[in-house]
């Protein structure tokens, strides 16, 4: 009988002689040459600070859930995925620190562009609403509840933070930053996945409320890159508990920053730990949304 794989807790990739070209958030990335490996450890960020407290099994969803959906809906627009399952030179002695948690992607132009849908209204929408009846200079209809669903999907960009908070940017701020017909593109790209994905999800009694892409350009070529629809990316609402006029319970480290919010952290670094009973339904939180969506327990 074979024996059973044991998963390490990753918070920081550390690689005899290879440093990462950078380490974001949650993911440290290495240059292959015309290639990269993404590792997605299990760090966690919460309120734009990294927390000192990793989640088991956190990394390993992300790329899970990422590979599954660029699978999915390559029809819609090519990715970046080379491989899910490669250990690339000079990895091939980290294989039990890699497995299930790197990809190998080609190497892209990233855009400067955070393309965000949003089909409810949520998060920072929902405050530029409550202050303009906007959001991102899209006008929407008055008397809308927090949580509510818009008429239709909205394109809302924002631009790209490596640290503390992306800042939301109109249609026409997107274009002036990639021009106009590359942003038409992006808002096409990004409401048509948002559309089928939600469509997905919805029968398997998740709302995806709203989710944010990354697209870089090789030559000509337009890939969907970074990650894809994944709970660090996107607001995931289990559709029957849903009730508009408030915040939902989501599939994400929401669990988390109630906690920080009730102990009264001051949201400035560095983080406070995370006690075990945190840890453990944040965890549950991640392998359940890996579950109802892809239709099978985390490997």
């Amino acid at each position: 009988m074979a024996a059973t794989p044991v998963y390490r807790v990753i918070r920081e990739t550390q690689f005899a002689g290879v440093a990462p070209i950078a380490r974001g958030k949650v993911r440290d990335i290495y240059d292959l040459g015309d290639r990269l490996l993404i590792v997605a450890t299990d760090r966690l960020s919460a309120f734009d600070v990294i927390l000192p407290t990793p989640i088991p099994d956190k990394g390993r969803v992300l790329t899970q859930l990422s590979l599954f959906w660029f699978k999915l809906l390559r029809d819609v627009t090519p990715n970046h995925i080379l491989s899910g399952a490669e250990i690339p030179e000079p990895f091939e002695q980290y294989g039990e620190e890699l497995a299930g948690r790197s990809m190998v992607v080609r190497k892209t132009t990233p855009l400067p562009v955070e393309c965000v849908v949003r089909g409810y209204l949520s998060g920072s929408g929902w405050k530029d609403y409550l202050a303009t009846g906007k959001i991102c200079g899209i006008a929407l209809p008055a008397g809308l509840r927090e949580s509510d669903r818009l008429p239709e999907p909205i394109f809302t960009p924002a631009t790209k933070a490596t640290s503390g908070h992306d800042e939301n940017i109109s249609f026409d701020q997107a274009a002036t930053l990639v021009g106009r017909p590359l942003a038409e593109r992006l808002r096409a790209t990004s409401l048509e996945i948002y559309q089928r994905a939600s469509q997905y999800a919805e029968p398997r009694g998740i709302i995806l409320a709203d989710t944010k892409f990354e697209f870089g350009l090789l030559g000509e070529e337009l890939l969907w890159i970074d990650e894809a629809l994944t709970p660090d990316s996107s607001r995931f609402w289990p559709a029957d508990r849903y009730k508009a006029g408030g915040l939902q319970p989501s599939f994400d480290k929401q669990y988390v920053r109630d906690y920080l919010e009730r102990i009264g952290w001051n949201k400035q670094a560095p983080g406070p730990e995370l006690p075990p009973d945190v840890v453990a339904a944040t965890r549950q939180k991640y392998r359940e949304a890996h579950r109802i969506l892809t239709g099978r327990e985390l490997e």
